[in-house]
């Protein structure tokens, strides 16, 4: 399964999912089509699925051109998100497994950013293979989703689902938002020289306009202070022990950064 990371909006990111052999693509969270029918006429390819995480319209956007384009195509989502994602078809719940070609996601159901949020999770078929993750606007390369329909406590239940993963699994997440993120990191976890590190190496990534994205878990693990609520720095930065206390003050910090 080859992924293709496609540029729309300001900061958005979509990934077309291409099955080389049987020729077929899936989408995940196309914010617009263009790209994605770009991509798919380079590639000679047809649209299957769309994968949807949540319904926020820079996720959904290019729904209906998409199935406009491929009458066949199948539009996956949450189920909470019944009506809100246009052209659904399919409602998925935490432990459901979705197929695209000869690979099958797990389906995680992970609400915070939104009430009816889910990731999709692509197990490594063979030895040396990495998983995929596909986490929306839940978990983004240093930082994390702004609870919109969530709770603090939902976010830390949610973000701890995605820790749990494998620390080689690859993170795309649906924004570049990761300079930014590691700048207001760097406040809170400031003696971190991994992240000191991430930090200078991203910068200078930016400024060749490169993409961050996808990060590894591992790194995110420790690096992301949103991944980190239950370590002594970062529960000091905040006057905190609890673990949902510790996230919901370093999440409101962040909103205004």
């Amino acid at each position: 399964m080859q992924i293709h990371r496609l540029q729309a909006l300001s900061d958005n990111y979509i990934f077309l999912l291409h099955e080389p052999k049987q020729n077929v693509a899936a989408v995940v969270d196309p914010a617009e089509a263009e790209p994605v029918l770009k991509q798919l006429k380079d590639l000679g390819a047809e649209l299957v699925a769309i994968f949807n995480t949540h319904h926020h319209n820079d996720h959904v956007g290019g729904n209906r051109q998409l199935i406009q384009h491929f009458r066949q195509v199948k539009v996956y989502g949450g189920a909470e998100d019944r009506g809100r994602i246009p052209g659904q078809q399919v409602f998925l719940q935490e432990g459901d497994r979705v197929q695209f070609a000869d690979r099958w996601a797990e389906v995680l159901f992970v609400p915070g950013h939104t009430r009816a949020h889910i990731a999709y999770y692509f197990p490594p078929t063979a030895a040396g293979d990495t998983g995929e993750l596909f986490c929306g606007d839940t978990l983004f390369a240093g930082g994390c989703g702004r609870l919109f329909e969530g709770t603090p406590a939902q976010m830390v239940e949610s973000l701890s689902k995605l820790r749990n993963l494998p620390n080689d699994t690859r993170v795309w997440c649906a924004h570049e938002y990761t300079l930014k993120n590691l700048q207001f990191a760097l406040t809170v976890d400031s003696s971190n020289t991994e992240l000191q590190s991430r930090f200078a190496e991203v910068k200078a990534a930016r400024s060749r306009s490169e993409a961050t994205i996808p990060s590894i878990l591992g790194l995110e693990k420790r690096t992301n202070p949103f991944l980190r609520w239950n370590q002594p720095a970062l529960q000091s930065a905040v006057k905190s022990q609890d673990p949902v206390q510790t996230f919901a003050r370093l999440r409101g910090m962040k909103d205004q950064f």
